[in-house]
């Protein structure tokens, strides 16, 4: 058996790429660190002593990304294009779960990178918030998925990339109910409340409206329809995701922070705008109807994880 790391003479060394092709190379890493609750929420709140424990965590996992050729003695130096860190707060499980995101142009890919980047930025975590939790734990660490060189894309299906993962097509909104929506760029999304300046929004279960951007796609298809963003009514439309798999309480978490709950599945169908206009509905069948746990910002093309 031949290793790629050994010479001739038995001895460790850094693999040749020079004859590899550049391609665009991207590679997606997780981490977890549990603590108390009382730890999560000081977090959460900006009540730790040492300062922001999320903005310096996301400085350090940077960081780490482009030190990794100096901490894992045989990785390349590269130039990387992006590193992107996000933290998911998970209350139920009282803990934070770390993704990061490395991207470059070049003859080998940027897994290390970016594993080094969530783990960095998993104990950047453990040392602010030590004080107030000494046993927080720190776990989880894997690549979730990579895409670029000879081995094309990968996803980890026995890990973390298991959960559905999709992305979002189109934000819509309207300004009054009754009205086909109309897409927007990036939006910004209130808890227990919806988007603002949706006419859905407001004080009740469904607030804001999901539909599969397949379903959409076969409805044009089947019905001769040449339906775009929003002409079904919804606020969002979501590909990459099978909704089949998804039932009343499944969360989604959307770019950054914002994560709805399923509140219903399929409503009451009666007449509306939509039916008078195109002769066909979808949300009444097939449509999600959620709430706002937690909002925050977001923007086409962002990330959805079933979670």
């Amino acid at each position: 058996m031949d290793f790629t790391h050994i010479n001739d003479q038995g001895r460790a060394r850094m693999v040749d790429v020079s004859k590899k092709e550049e391609t665009d190379r991207v590679a997606i890493a997780r981490a977890e660190v549990k603590m108390k609750p009382e730890t999560l929420a000081a977090i959460k709140s900006g009540g730790v002593k040492k300062g922001d424990v999320l903005a310096v965590a996301q400085v350090a996992g940077i960081m780490g990304a482009k030190k990794t050729p100096e901490l894992i003695p045989m990785c390349h130096p590269l130039l990387l294009s992006s590193v992107d860190i996000d933290f998911e707060f998970d209350i139920q499980n009282s803990r934070i779960i770390i993704h990061s995101q490395v991207k470059n142009n070049g003859r080998t890919g940027v897994e290390m990178e970016a594993i080094t980047a969530a783990t960095v930025a998993a104990l950047t975590i453990y040392d602010m918030g030590k004080a107030l939790d000494r046993w927080m734990e720190i776990g989880g660490i894997m690549l979730v998925e990579k895409e670029g060189g000879k081995s094309g894309h990968l996803l980890n299906v026995e890990g973390e990339a298991a959960k559905q993962v999709g992305s979002l097509y189109s934000i819509c909104t309207s300004p009054e109910r009754g009205q086909l929506k109309r897409e927007i760029f990036q939006a910004n999304v209130i808890a227990d409340h919806g988007i603002e300046n949706d006419g859905h929004a407001g004080p009740w279960s469904r607030q804001v409206t999901c539909l599969d951007r397949a379903s959409v796609l076969k409805a044009n298809e089947e019905h001769g329809l040449d339906v775009g963003p929003g002409d079904f009514a919804e606020n969002l439309l979501i590909e990459g995701i099978d909704f089949k798999q998804i039932q009343v309480g499944s969360r989604l978490k959307l770019g950054e922070s914002v994560i709805l709950e399923v509140s219903q599945i399929g409503k009451e169908d009666h007449p509306s705008v939509v039916t008078k206009t195109l002769g066909v509905s979808l949300l009444p069948y097939e449509g999600l109807f959620c709430r706002v746990i937690e909002g925050g910002k977001i923007k086409k093309a962002d990330r959805v994880e079933v979670i």
